[in-house]
């Protein structure tokens, strides 16, 4: 019987374990340069089979967050040297995840305090968090975003090319697509946000374009087996939602099959929320997502997300529900959560109120297990 804490090669990379640090959103990084302190808190988790960082931005238009860690420029990337040798040196695995926010952004954020960019100028009920005059930190309402015009998007699907090589290049083991959480890529999914009349709008195969665009660009540019994606097919996460999520994500699937990805990381439910959340007048079926998949030739590796513990967590696996199975706030907390789990010991609690912003407290400075008197 296959074990949650068995090895596992995923593509071109080799895990010791299939427990996964899922992405995290820390606001550590400012200037968006990742510096030592984020190094420290990611080399503490690289027990791990696989570390996915935090929402990284690929281009300054692409930043939605305050003090989030960029992939667009030299001191950035330096920064990220710094992190993944550090991981790397501790025997654990990293890659990053590259992330453009589309509308789920603020005009302070952007090049020149212009306005963020969708699919469709409609706004997002949404919240993104910002830096005050004063130097506080604090969540604000999104801008009201401008639609791309047809020529700019094959610019912004070369900018995830080139986001990718240069993640490569910074040391890391791959790259995982965010196409998830009702930002650019599930905003261009999701007929929601949406209404463009031209071939990225429309039918499923026109919404799902720039997706396998960008999917396409970067597998050419780093090879399919260190690139991964995620997506959400239900969350209702910054305004995203669509009634028919079933057939739009069994589209996405069956077009991935074509590629050797490393993993396809799949949100189940409300992210941080309900996992069996529903969109649209049926439950979704995650079982027969990747039966399609499987059944259109795909091979990656099937990582799960959302809610999991110790005990749905090895069942997971040991069932074949998963291959992999991610955690995000058990890792805030306890960053040798591998051997946490393999011997059943008790979790550190979570402090919500350091998760966003802020110093080593809350970050790292919770206990592993040597260190518990």
């Amino acid at each position: 019987m296959t074990s949650l804490f068995d090895p596992l090669k995923i593509g071109d990379i080799q895990l010791s374990n299939r427990v996964v640090m899922a992405p995290l959103t820390r606001n550590r990084s400012p200037r968006a340069i990742p510096n030592t302190l984020n190094a420290v808190y990611y080399e503490q988790r690289a027990s791990a089979g696989l570390i996915i960082t935090e929402g990284t931005p690929i281009t300054q238009q692409g930043q939605g967050y305050a003090d989030v860690p960029g992939l667009y420029t030299p001191e950035a990337l330096e920064g990220w040297k710094q992190v993944t040798d550090a991981v790397h040196k501790a025997g654990g695995k990293i890659v990053t995840q590259m992330w453009h926010v589309g509308r789920v952004s603020h005009d302070s954020l952007q090049p020149g305090g212009g306005k963020p960019v969708a699919p469709s100028a409609i706004r997002a009920a949404a919240k993104t968090y910002l830096l005050n005059s004063d130097g506080s930190a604090g969540f604000a309402d999104t801008s009201q975003p401008r639609a791309l015009e047809r020529d700019e998007i094959g610019g912004i699907v070369e900018d995830y090319r080139r986001a990718a090589r240069a993640a490569i290049d910074a040391g890391f083991d791959g790259i995982e697509i965010h196409a998830a959480n009702g930002y650019l890529i599930d905003q261009f999914l999701r007929s929601g946000s949406n209404h463009r009349t031209d071939e990225y709008g429309g039918s499923i195969e026109n919404r799902s374009r720039f997706l396998l665009e960008v999917v396409e660009a970067i597998t050419k540019e780093i090879g399919a087996g260190r690139t991964a994606i995620r997506i959400s097919p239900v969350t209702p996460a910054n305004d995203a939602a669509d009634p028919d999520p079933q057939p739009l994500f069994t589209h996405v699937v069956e077009r991935l099959a074509r590629y050797e990805l490393a993993y396809i990381h799949i949100i189940e439910g409300a992210t941080g929320g309900p996992r069996d959340f529903q969109q649209g007048d049926r439950p979704f079926d995650y079982k027969a997502l990747r039966a399609a998949y499987a059944a259109a030739g795909g091979k990656a590796a099937w990582m799960v997300n959302n809610g999991y513990d110790r005990t749905s967590a090895i069942d997971a696996v040991a069932s074949g529900h998963a291959d992999l199975v991610a955690f995000g706030k058990l890792f805030i907390a306890n960053p040798d959560l591998v051997e946490r789990l393999r011997n059943d010991t008790a979790l550190n609690a979570a402090d919500r109120d350091t998760f966003y912003g802020g110093g080593a407290k809350g970050y790292t400075d919770y206990p592993a297990l040597e260190n518990v008197a």
